[in-house]
């Protein structure tokens, strides 16, 4: 599938912000079953006003990051990202989806073929503590020496039956603890707690953020700018090969996944964030995401 990706953020002031720093994560990686554009510079980010530097770089995960700073006063900032898209569903490799879960720990095992890529995916980061609850729910998926492919497929539809999609259940901060306690979030939670769960057993995922085309329903056209960012994780299966799925939607990572970062949880690969410099007292965040497909 091709996708015309237009990604806007809007940030609304009461008041003059004289200085505003900002990072994005806009821009879609090139992957084996991922084209971006020509190249990566088809596809652009955008800042309004026009900012007095601007630069982009390769993150330590090999994401590609924007850099930006605005002094010029303004009372509203918009950040766009935009470009076309090729993408198709990767491969996974049979084989490997039916050795044992057990293998695929590189804490224990550092000397395995891509053990030092994954191993930082292994620990506990910042949103994701190793946590005894999730350790426990992960356990009734990953039984002694059950394949790693139909382990973390049972894990990914227990999560998905047992919690409820529910936008007003947790913020951005919620922690583990309060996701597994409400049984409840959006995709960021259900990734965050999949993940605290397979690194409590030594396995190695990572958080992958992007977008996913929405399907109307039968008969309707597409809602312009009704989509939304989505998150959703990989888990290692030895070399340089992951099982990317989602426990959101509860199915394997398809052609209808725009893949644009990964890092260990959320605070790795936010869209946009920043720091600004101002006198407001109230400001306004808006969010427009289209995935249209153009074939």
């Amino acid at each position: 599938m091709r996708y015309l990706v237009e990604h806007t953020t809007t940030y609304t002031y009461d008041d003059d912000v004289t200085d505003s720093l900002g990072v994005a994560h806009l821009v879609p990686r090139s992957l084996p079953w991922q084209r971006v554009g020509a190249d990566d510079a088809a596809y652009r980010v955008s800042v309004a006003p026009t900012p007095d530097d601007h630069s982009v770089e390769t993150d330590f995960y090999g994401n590609q990051v924007s850099y930006f700073q605005v002094v010029t006063p303004h009372r509203q900032l918009v950040v766009t990202g935009t470009g076309e898209v090729d993408v198709v569903t990767p491969f996974v490799d049979a084989e490997r989806l039916a050795r044992r879960w057990e293998r695929f720990r590189p804490l224990l095992d550092p000397g395995a073929p891509g053990a030092w890529r994954a191993t930082d995916f292994a620990l506990a980061s910042p949103a994701v503590p190793i946590h005894p609850g999730a350790r426990e729910y992960a356990a009734e998926s990953l039984t002694r020496g059950r394949p790693i492919g139909e382990a973390v497929t049972e894990l990914m539809g227990r999560i998905h039956a047992d919690f409820d999609y529910d936008p007003a259940a947790t913020t951005v901060t919620s922690t583990v603890p309060e996701i597994l306690n409400r049984r409840a979030g959006v995709c960021q939670d259900f990734a965050h707690f999949t993940l605290a769960g397979l690194r409590a057993h030594g396995l190695s995922a990572r958080y992958v953020s992007g977008y996913l085309a929405t399907e109307p329903p039968p008969g309707k056209e597409r809602v312009v700018g009704a989509d939304a960012s989505h998150a959703w994780l990989a888990v290692w299966l030895g070399d340089d090969e992951w099982l990317a799925f989602d426990p959101t939607n509860d199915q394997w990572q398809n052609e209808r996944y725009v893949t644009v970062a990964w890092g260990r949880d959320y605070g790795d690969v936010p869209p946009v964030k920043g720091v600004i410099f101002t006198e407001a007292t109230r400001s306004e965040l808006a969010v427009s995401v289209d995935v249209a497909p153009l074939g």
